[in-house]
């Protein structure tokens, strides 16, 4: 994550909600899953600065147009997206608590229906 700061400033909450409704189905429910478990926990007050700077790095990564695997490719093409959000999920796991499972569960199963929403 050493370039986090890079994608910090890419970071928005419009730019993070539009790519996570367009591309939920394609990227699939273990990427989104963990994309919302960061977003959820940057949301929290008690998240420290340094946190929500790994999360916004990694978000902002995330929802940048050109990746190292483009988006697009079939398979791989969010491989480096979630490597990318597991490290800053590693980095910042003490800060995600059930509050932002549950929170990240709901917004599954509006989307993926009751099965796919279960972790």
């Amino acid at each position: 994550m050493s370039d986090a700061k890079d994608y910090q400033d890419k970071f928005s909450d419009d730019g993070f909600w539009n790519k996570v409704v367009n591309y939920a189905k394609t990227a699939g429910k273990e990427v989104i899953e963990k994309a919302l478990w960061l977003y959820y926990t940057a949301q929290s007050p008690a998240t420290p600065t340094w946190a929500k700077g790994v999360i916004y790095g990694a978000l902002g990564y995330f929802i940048l147009p050109v990746d190292a695997i483009p988006d697009i490719a079939p398979v791989v093409g969010y491989t480096d997206d979630l490597g990318v959000i597991g490290s800053a999920i590693a980095a910042v796991s003490m800060y995600i608590d059930e509050d932002v499972k549950r929170l990240a569960r709901q917004k599954l199963k509006e989307w993926f229906g009751e099965q796919q929403g279960k972790i």
